[in-house]
């Protein structure tokens, strides 16, 4: 009698969600479902519709990448889903009319969320609390990772070098708006008024007269009613660096570094530089910097992925002044997976490409505990 074939692990792609990087989760949920190899993986594409419904996405149905013209997809699925916690976590559907069914059990969840109500904890304690594996940082490493004002507490807090800023929270400006003009003018000139907790250069302004921080703190709040207000970086070199956990007790393992060159016309990094055709933007991979500058660079990013108590993978931008100064500029504890991306396009340069770092994640999620770590 024949042994009986074993189970390939069932992998939930979870992506959409209810923020305003709704449409670059389902553009890097694509390109991370098409490297899942199917002979090792069963994947189940889930998307999170931006009312917050949970649906069974066929991705062939759904063209999860941009199209012409630069059109943006969205979750589409109609039929729902629900996780049931239990042992044997499984996967629900309730198709319209019909009686559900079990689609089978969940051996591991890849949140591929961005920004506030996935990125941020919040999708990271649902899992948790269902007894499920995923990829990536936990609760509070997740929600630390999505709030910029405590993620900067906390690099200070570890003796991380980071730029001057101030937040500005509704209270504040109600209280002490006088006051919070003097701090960002403190700051000095230019700055940036950017969202806390939102991503992919959503709402962030380059403010070079104070008359102008009135309407940029207005851009802000209409992604967050938290704002960070953070000194220029000017001169400076953006440098990027990946970060993968070490498998077991293993030293965290960072890739080549890349530094981007962002095209005239563009003031910053912006939504379109990131994702927009390529010519926006340029990317020096390896980064041509003095070894001693990209030592310090991959041991910061080792150093910032620990203080925030990340898992899986980050990816730590940096800021190189011309004398040599390096200042750590964020951590994203789920970096962009679309073909433009950053993190990918680092790792290849490393010797890693697309699906073995996929794969790798996939694993490190399943060899790793649920609960307290």
């Amino acid at each position: 009698m024949s042994e009986p074939t074993a189970r390939r692990p069932r992998v939930a792609v979870v992506f959409g969600g209810r923020s305003a990087e709704h449409s670059i989760s389902c553009i890097s949920a694509g390109s991370v479902i098409a490297a899942l190899d199917p002979e090792r993986y069963d994947v189940v594409p889930v998307g999170i519709a931006q009312d917050g419904r949970w649906v069974l996405e066929d991705p062939s149905s759904n063209r999860l990448e941009l199209g012409p013209g630069g059109a943006l997809p969205t979750v589409q699925g109609e039929e729902s889903v629900q996780l049931s916690p239990g042992a044997s976590p499984e996967l629900v559907v309730s198709p319209a009319d019909e009686v559900p069914h079990v689609l089978g059990e969940v051996d591991v969840v890849f949140p591929v969320m961005h920004g506030p109500f996935g990125q941020d904890g919040t999708l990271q304690g649902l899992l948790e609390m269902a007894g499920v594996r995923y990829v990536g940082a936990g609760v509070l490493s997740s929600a630390v990772g999505t709030d910029k004002q405590f993620m900067k507490r906390l690099f200070e807090a570890a003796g991380l070098p980071v730029l001057p800023w101030v937040s500005v929270t509704p209270r504040d400006w109600a209280r002490d708006e006088a006051g919070v003009r003097r701090r960002v003018a403190d700051l000095g000139l230019p700055v940036f008024v950017k969202p806390a907790r939102a991503g992919s250069s959503f709402g962030i302004t380059r403010v070079d007269d104070l008359a102008d921080l009135d309407a940029a703190l207005d851009e802000a709040r209409r992604h967050d009613p938290k704002v960070l207000v953070e000194a220029a970086a000017v001169g400076a070199r953006e440098i990027e660096c990946g970060v993968l956990a070490g498998e077991g007790h293993d030293d965290h393992v960072t890739s080549a570094l890349a530094e981007i060159r962002v095209a005239e016309g563009h003031a910053f990094y912006d939504f379109e530089a990131k994702y927009l055709p390529e010519e926006n933007t340029a990317l020096d991979v390896p980064a041509d910097l003095p070894d001693d500058v990209a030592a310090r660079v991959s041991a910061l990013s080792v150093a910032a992925f620990e203080a925030l108590d990340c898992e899986g993978l980050a990816r730590v931008d940096f800021f190189v002044f011309p004398d040599g100064r390096v200042v750590i500029n964020e951590v994203e504890t789920m970096p962009g997976f679309t073909s433009l991306s950053m993190f990918p396009r680092m790792w290849a340069a490393s010797g890693v490409d697309y699906p073995t770092l996929v794969d790798r994640l996939v694993r490190l999620a399943l060899a790793r505990d649920v609960g307290l770590r």
